[in-house]
């Protein structure tokens, strides 16, 4: 296969069809888990909730609501250049998600069909939802003449084992900043909407209440299961967790500033109040969560967000690639030392629990 770069600069595995971002650390992954385990978890303790969830998935609300409309039906040539490009990446990185969520969760309602019934169909419509927020997205990337190749994504992409409670704080945390990101979009565009360059996120509204609806069934089970929240190990996975989820937002947002510029929005900003939103959930059912007020907290992600900058330079140098990496070293060592150091900072513990307030 050889690839092309299009008129745009955008690399293709063959016309109009996107290369796949290169895998990173920093790129949404894509999971498996262990399937028996979960077919053997007791949900009685919380099978009230869950049943109440899952008739909310059976309703449908969304049925009818990626629609596209005549808002869609012009040139969209007017986003250009380095705009183009970000606002490209956003909708693939979303897609990329939104297909990984597709996948494992219609394996799961798979597997889980004949040992957990309830399960198997909160999985199963969950499935439903992601299938149509990632070809929403897909179809989006028409737009400007791409789209992406899901089933090479399929074959092609490394899967990561995590284990079911791995899974349980991965995706609830997936699904709950994914409902502040996009609320927080909406809201902005909603007052500021001459800076709604592009329509879909018109759509946001509704969308994020999948995401909301995702994150109280992933919500509802952790706390079937007990013992996933209530011991050290716990304590010390869900800073783990809360961690990577928020340092890789920041990140990559950070990174790719001009696009949230391009809504009229900062990346900085809007990042920490999607953080101290997300956070502030998530004390709703871990037992602990992160002091972002620290002011170490943002000083140290600045730290990791400046030696990637000269990560990324030094890749786009002529050095050669055996010097370029003792050239990285020093900067893969301070990120390393700066993300243990954000670990350790004193968290916060949550004593009482309570229900989600949006």
């Amino acid at each position: 296969m050889v690839n092309t770069l299009n008129k745009t600069g955008i690399e293709e595995m063959r016309p109009g069809v996107k290369m796949p971002a290169k895998e990173t650390i920093l790129t949404p992954r894509f999971y498996t888990t262990d399937f028996e385990e979960i077919a053997q978890m007791d949900i009685s303790p919380n099978e009230e909730e869950l049943v109440a969830i899952l008739k909310e998935f059976r309703q449908d609300y969304n049925r009818h609501h990626f629609v596209r409309d005549e808002q869609f039906d012009q040139s969209w040539d007017r986003i250009d250049g380095e705009t183009r490009r970000l606002f490209v990446e956003f909708l693939e990185r979303s897609c990329t998600a939104e297909f990984s969520g597709f996948l494992l969760y219609k394996e799961l309602g798979r597997k889980l069909k004949d040992r957990s019934p309830i399960l198997a169909e909160c999985f199963t419509l969950m499935s439903r939802d992601e299938a149509r927020h990632a070809g929403f997205l897909n179809k989006a990337l028409s737009d400007f003449n791409l789209s992406l190749d899901l089933s090479f994504l399929t074959k092609s992409r490394k899967y990561t084992f995590f284990k079911p409670k791995f899974i349980f704080y991965a995706t609830y945390l997936s699904e709950e900043i994914g409902y502040w990101r996009y609320i927080t979009i909406y809201r902005h565009l909603e007052k500021n909407p001459n800076d709604c360059i592009y329509p879909i996120f018109r759509f946001f509204e509704n969308w994020c209440q999948d995401e909301h609806r995702h994150g109280d069934f992933f919500k509802a089970m952790m706390k079937s299961q007990p013992h996933i929240l209530n011991d050290w190990k716990a304590r010390l996975w869900c800073r783990f967790f809360l961690l990577s989820v928020f340092a890789t937002m920041y990140l990559n947002d950070v990174h790719r500033s001009g696009f949230y510029a391009a809504l009229g929005l900062d990346a900085r900003e809007y990042d920490k109040y999607v953080i101290e939103k997300t956070n502030d959930g998530a004390g709703k059912v871990f037992p602990v969560i992160l002091d972002v007020e620290n002011p170490q907290f943002y000083d140290r992600l600045e730290t990791c967000v400046n030696n990637n900058e000269q990560l990324r330079a030094i890749d786009n140098s002529k050095t050669p690639k055996f010097l370029q990496l003792f050239q990285k070293l020093p900067l893969y060592l301070s990120n390393a030392t700066e993300l243990l150091k954000l670990f350790f900072i004193k968290p916060i513990r949550v004593d009482n629990l309570q229900d989600d307030v949006r």
